[in-house]
């Protein structure tokens, strides 16, 4: 697509931030800022009544995820260039991300350089990526370079209500086994997806679609 004077939108719940890419991107003739906001919702509200060539997206912001919105922007309008501007760099989010339909994933520590050919990146179809995002995304997990624990039907159960919060006394009265049964998944479930603690375990099956 052309360039010239794409439209672009800032959704971020720093003013500053938004002043300083304003001003940035101002002094390039091929963009356009026509809007900007500090909640993701009232973005999409001018979403539905105005045309956006790429919105540049905060991950956290105050009244919504910035990956539910990324999603909720490619289902509404598919067109437009999504790149995430955020400090967070977990290889989950940025994979759940990509997976929401974002074009570009760049770090708030990024240089201006690489903004700027970050946008025309997508604006001509491509991804584009902060040094250190590539790094992470092409660095293989532990579960890409070994199979995925196979698990029971049993452990999955346990699992899924390990995530909910629920002790081990009340899964156990919820599957009719012992509390001893219950402790023996929990030490295999730990084993099986070499974690330390249930914190990790829940974490791990997010990322690996075992929850829902």
């Amino acid at each position: 697509m052309s360039v010239a004077q794409a439209k672009i939108v800032i959704v971020d719940d720093h003013p500053l931030i938004i002043q300083g890419l304003t001003a940035m991107l101002q002094e390039h003739s091929q963009f356009v800022i026509t809007a900007s906001f500090t909640r993701g919702l009232e973005f999409m509200s001018y979403l539905r009544e105005h045309a956006v060539d790429v919105v540049i997206l905060d991950i956290s912001l105050p009244d919504c995820n910035g990956m539910d919105i990324c999603k909720e922007i490619k289902a509404l309008a598919p067109q437009t260039r999504v790149i995430a501007l955020t400090n967070h760099n977990e290889r989950s989010l940025i994979m759940q991300m990509l997976q929401n339909g974002a074009n570009g994933y760049l770090l708030k520590n990024a240089s201006s350089e690489e903004l700027l050919a970050g946008i025309l990146q997508v604006l001509n179809g491509q991804l584009s990526f902060s040094k250190a995002i590539e790094e992470i995304i092409t660095q293989p997990t532990v579960y890409e370079r070994d199979p995925l624990p196979k698990l029971t039907r049993r452990e999955l159960e346990v699992l899924k209500l390990i995530a909910a919060g629920e002790t081990s006394l009340v899964i156990a009265d919820q599957l009719c086994v012992s509390p001893l049964t219950i402790e023996t998944h929990r030490r295999n479930l730990l084993q099986k997806f070499r974690v330390r603690n249930v914190a990790e375990l829940i974490k791990i099956s997010y990322q690996l679609g075992l929850l829902a």
